[in-house]
C-alpha cells in the first residue's frame, strides 16, 4: 500500500475548481474608483482571497478522505466476505473429509486474515488507495463473490441434507414395507383355524356354551373386516368413486368422520354373508339334512368339528362338492357383483372358475374363504344347540339401547355430551352393521353406527328378530 498522493488529472481538477471560485467571488467584490489608493479595502478583499482557497483545500481534503475511508471500508467488508466463505468451505470440506479441499480453504482464509491485518495497519499509518473510486468496484466485486462463494456452499450443504432425508425416507418406506408386511402375518396367523383352539376340548355338545358362539362370532367379525379392508383397496386402486358406492348401500347417512363409510361396506358385506343364516340348510341348494333334531345337532357339530381345524383352501381342494364348498361359490357369486370382480382384475376368471366348480387360488379369494368359513362354522354352531340361536337386526331410527347394541362410533356418545340433548338430539340408530344374536336368555348385542334423531326420518323403526334378508 503506497503513501497518499495525488494523481496530475486530480491536480488539474484542483487548480481548474480554484479558477471557477475565483471567478465567482471576483463577481461579488467591488473595487471603488473613486478610492483607488485605499489601501485598507485591498488589503480585506487579499484576506478573504486567501480564506476561499484555504476553504476550497480543506473541502477538497475532506472529500478525498471521505472517498479513501470508503475504500478501505469496502476492502475491509470483502475481505469479511471472503473468509466467510472460505470457513464455510472449509466446514463443507469436512465431511466428506476432502484433504485438498480442506488445505485451498485453509491458504485462502490465512490469506484473507493477513490481508486485513495489512488494512488495519494501512488504516492507522493514512496509507490510503490512490485510487479509491476503482478500489470501491473491486473490493464491491471482490465481496459479491465471497457471498455467492458462501450462498454456493449452503446450497451444497443443504442437496447433501436433501440426500440424506432422501436415503431416510427409502429406509423408512422399506421398514414400512416390512412392518406392513409382518403385520400382514400376524392377521393371517389370526385367521387361522388355530385361533379357536379354546373349543378344542368341547368334544361333546352338552359341553357347548353361548360363550363359545362368542369367540367364535369375534372371529368372523375379524375376518369379515379383514375382508371389508382388501375391498376398500381394490377400490381405491381400480379409482372407484366410494362416496358413491356406499351412498348406494346406505341413502343420507351423515358420517362423523371420514373412515367410518367403511362400516357401510361391512353393514353390506355382513348382510350377503348372513343373508338366510336362520335356515338350516343356509337356503342352499340341493342340500338335504337329517329331519330328526337330535341327529340334525350332530350332524351340525359333526361340521364344525371337520372344518374348524382345517384352512379354507385346503378343505375346498380336498371336498370340492361339501356343504362348505358350495356356500362359498353361492356366496361369492353374490356378494361380488360381475362389474366389480372385472374392475378390480380386468377379467371374471374367479367367476368362471367357480361356475365351472373350480375354486380360485388368488389371494382375494383365499382372504374371502377365510371369512365364509367363519360364517360358515357359526351357523353349524348356531344349529348345534339344544336352543337355536336366533339372528336379530335394528331398523334405522331405533332408538339405541345397549342391552342389544353396541355401537361402532361411540364419539356419538361423546358429543351428546356436550350439547344439549333433546328429544330431536339423542343418538339413533343409522344402520346396522353385525347383526346381534340370542340363544335363550343370552344376548349377543348387535353393532350400529349412530346419528342424531334429526337427522333420520323413518317411521315405525323398532328392533327386528326377524331373518336378514338380502337387499333388492
Amino acid at each position: 500500500m503506497k503513501p497518499s498522493a495525488v494523481t496530475p488529472s486530480k491536480k488539474l481538477a484542483r487548480n481548474f475548481a480554484k479558477v471557477l471560485h475565483l471567478r465567482a467571488f471576483l463577481k461579488n467584490v467591488t473595487i471603488s474608483d473613486t478610492n483607488p489608493k485605499d489601501e485598507t479595502n485591498m488589503e480585506k478583499t487579499t484576506i478573504t482571497w486567501s480564506e476561499s482557497f484555504k476553504k476550497v483545500d480543506e473541502d477538497e481534503e475532506i472529500e478525498e478522505q471521505r472517498v479513501a475511508t470508503e475504500a478501505l471500508l469496502s476492502k475491509i467488508f470483502a475481505s469479511i466476505s471472503t473468509v466467510k466463505g472460505a470457513y464455510a468451505e472449509l466446514q463443507h470440506f469436512q465431511t466428506p473429509f476432502d484433504p485438498d479441499g480442506i488445505e485451498a480453504s485453509d491458504k485462502l482464509l490465512v490469506s484473507e486474515l493477513k490481508h486485513l491485518s495489512e488494512l488495519k495497519q494501512c488504516y492507522l499509518k493514512k496509507q490510503f488507495d490512490p485510487s479509491p473510486e476503482k478500489a470501491i468496484l473491486a473490493a464491491e466485486s471482490k465481496e459479491i463473490k465471497g457471498v455467492i462463494k458462501t450462498y454456493e456452499i449452503t446450497a451444497k450443504k443443504l442437496e447433501s441434507q436433501v440426500r440424506l432425508k432422501d436415503s431416510e425416507i427409502m429406509f423408512l418406506k422399506e421398514k414400512l414395507v416390512e412392518a406392513n408386511g409382518h403385520n400382514k402375518l400376524i392377521e393371517k396367523r389370526l385367521n387361522q383355524s388355530g385361533t379357536l383352539s379354546v373349543l378344542d376340548n368341547v368334544v361333546h355338545l352338552s359341553g357347548l356354551s353361548p360363550s363359545h358362539f362368542a369367540t367364535v362370532l369375534r372371529h368372523a367379525v375379524r375376518s369379515i373386516r379383514n375382508f371389508v379392508r382388501l375391498i376398500v383397496d381394490e377400490m381405491r386402486s381400480a379409482k372407484w368413486d366410494i362416496d358413491a358406492a356406499v351412498d348406494a348401500i346406505e341413502h343420507n347417512v351423515v358420517y362423523m368422520i371420514e373412515d367410518h363409510k367403511c362400516f357401510t361396506i361391512e353393514s353390506f358385506v355382513c348382510k350377503e354373508m348372513f343373508d338366510a343364516f336362520h335356515f338350516p340348510n343356509f337356503n342352499l341348494p340341493n342340500e338335504s339334512l337329517p329331519d330328526d333334531r337330535k341327529n340334525q345337532q350332530n350332524w351340525f357339530f359333526e361340521k364344525f368339528n371337520e372344518l374348524k381345524s382345517t384352512k379354507a383352501k385346503d378343505f375346498l381342494a380336498e371336498k370340492p362338492k361339501s356343504s362348505f364348498a358350495k356356500f362359498c361359490r353361492n356366496k361369492y357369486l353374490r356378494l361380488v357383483h360381475p362389474k366389480m370382480e372385472s374392475s378390480f382384475f380386468g377379467n371374471m376368471i374367479h367367476r368362471n372358475l367357480l361356475s365351472g366348480g373350480e375354486f380360485p387360488k388368488s389371494d382375494f379369494f383365499a382372504s374371502f374363504a377365510e371369512m365364509a368359513k367363519r360364517v360358515y362354522l357359526l351357523h353349524c354352531l348356531a344349529f348345534s344347540f339344544e336352543v337355536q340361536a336366533e339372528i336379530f337386526q335394528v331398523g334405522k331410527g331405533c332408538r339405541f339401547s345397549d342391552v342389544y347394541m353396541e355401537s361402532v362410533n361411540d364419539e356419538m356418545f361423546v358429543f351428546s355430551d356436550k350439547t344439549v340433548v333433546e328429544s330431536e338430539e339423542e343418538p339413533v340408530v343409522g344402520f346396522t352393521v353385525v347383526p346381534g344374536f340370542r340363544i335363550g336368555k343370552t344376548v349377543l348385542q348387535c353393532q350400529v353406527y349412530l346419528m342424531q334423531k334429526n337427522q333420520i326420518k323413518v317411521k315405525g323403526s323398532r328392533l327386528r328378530a326377524s331373518p336378514i334378508s338380502r337387499r333388492s
